[in-house]
């Protein structure tokens, strides 16, 4: 699992919400206040997955400007 914090372009966020929504592996997204303007969950059967849809999908987005990814750490 892992948290994705996202800038966006200037108004485009509801829409890459709309976007974010409907990607594979998203569980949750959240608009948010401060030096970010939306935080994304992402989970999947394997690291692997979560990865590829931070790289491949979420980084690709046309309205996303830049991320911040934490991974989660579980004991």
């Amino acid at each position: 699992m892992a948290f994705v914090l996202i800038n966006a372009d200037l108004g485009a966020e509801e829409e890459l919400i709309k976007e974010l929504k409907n990607t594979e592996n998203v569980k949750e997204v959240y608009t948010v206040y401060g030096v970010y303007d939306i935080i994304v969950k992402v989970e999947a059967d394997t690291m692997e997955k979560v990865k590829d849809t931070i790289t491949w999908k979420i980084r690709r987005m046309d309205k996303v400007r830049s991320t911040l990814t934490m991974i989660v750490i579980e004991s």
